[in-house]
């Protein structure tokens, strides 16, 4: 009896990466009062439009313009100070100590506190707002008065909110699948390449029973979400490198290769940078280049994307990071998970927040706005 052929599904792809590809901007200034002036001037506008419908009877000052005891509304950019942010000094004091400095994953401290500024003049907040929530950079809307010792006495914050939604239930007709993967880490001492040809195999559809494969014919995309390899960290010291050493530098890349070439084949297939990935440092980062994968860029399944990447399947979009600015905030700021992070981004319609005050970008007019 003639085993039945299983067809994988299509959907129609739209890339939406044009607007984080860095052709030929050039920045000539030495600081970020640009980036910061361009952010508060797009989202102050957005929350005054919000403001009518929040406290219409309070009017909005300016720092500048706020009088004691009165209630009023304020719109500004936060900068929070905290005790124990890094800075330059602390690296070389680190250099020059015996002893080096204990290395943190979180900077908050209960002394932390808040400022909120505009162009006119900044001002020290109190009362309900959290430092350990917000970070450097948010642009939110405040109601309270100034008091007496010339602090701001916040009473409730207004953030930006999620944009209009599409319609929902969306009406797709059938079930489709994009898998996304993160953290390979191909080239890593405890990798075991036993598991990336499994994962390979059951995305393709060659790995398990009838009904498992009829669940990956419904794969309509994968999305490498950065991380892919990783570099031994004695080879990236400065000096130039011998033919063997070289050698030991590309293999990752070459068995990652040999991997998406697999799932290219078979599968649309988009790959983004991540930090620990070939790829410039600073958001947005640049596509990989193709010559990096010989095998799998001779398919025109084959995308190389940037990080943040945007796309539509089927009219439905997807945008994402590689995590840099997620793992920035929990350093930063406080919450229960990474979930909460990402929630905060939406409130904040802020794709990366803490960019660039912490977490590294190209000099280059906000992206992220249009999107969220």
């Amino acid at each position: 009896m003639e085993k039945n052929l299983l067809h994988r599904k299509q959907s129609l792809y739209q890339s939406l990466d044009a607007n984080f590809g860095i052709q030929k901007e050039v920045y000539r200034g030495q600081q970020y009062s640009q980036i910061y002036f361009a952010r508060l001037h797009l989202m102050r506008t957005l929350l005054y439009s919000l403001i009518p419908n929040w406290k219409p009877h309070l009017p909005v000052c300016t720092v500048l313009g706020l009088e004691e005891g009165k209630d009023c509304i304020i719109v500004g950019t936060l900068y929070k100070h905290m005790r124990l942010k890094p800075s330059i000094l602390d690296e070389y004091s680190k250099e020059r100590s015996v002893s080096p400095l204990v290395q943190r994953h979180n900077f908050t401290h209960l002394d932390d506190n808040l400022v909120l500024e505009d162009e006119s003049g900044r001002v020290k907040l109190s009362g309900c707002l959290l430092p350990s929530t917000y970070v450097t950079g948010n642009i939110i809307a405040l109601h309270g008065k100034e008091t007496s010792a010339g602090e701001f006495l916040v009473e409730d914050v207004l953030e930006a909110g999620l944009p209009q939604q599409i319609e929902r239930p969306i009406q797709l007709g059938e079930d489709k699948y994009v898998v996304f993967i993160s953290g390979l880490s191909v080239g890593r001492s405890s990798s075991n390449p036993l598991q990336f040809q499994l994962l390979v195999d059951h995305i393709t559809g060659h790995l398990g029973d009838e009904k498992e494969q009829n669940i990956a014919a419904q794969i309509v995309q994968v999305v490498i979400a950065g991380n892919s390899v990783e570099v031994p960290h004695g080879l990236l010291n400065g000096q130039n490198l011998g033919s063997k050493d070289q050698s030991r530098l590309f293999e990752p890349i070459k068995e990652l290769d040999i991997l998406l070439t697999q799932i290219a084949a078979s599968i649309p297939l988009d790959i983004m940078p991540g930090s620990s990935d070939p790829a410039n440092f600073s958001l947005p980062q640049q596509p990989l280049h193709r010559c990096l994968f010989p095998g799998s860029s001779a398919y025109n399944t084959f995308r190389s994307c940037t990080n943040p990447h945007c796309f539509e399947l089927d009219n439905i979009r997807f945008l994402g990071t590689s995590g840099q600015n997620i793992d920035d905030l929990g350093k930063y700021s406080e919450a229960n998970n990474n979930i909460d992070f990402m929630e905060r981004t939406l409130r904040w319609r802020h794709l990366a927040p803490t960019a660039p005050n912490t977490l590294g970008q190209n000099l280059l007019p906000c992206y992220t706005w249009k999107f969220l």
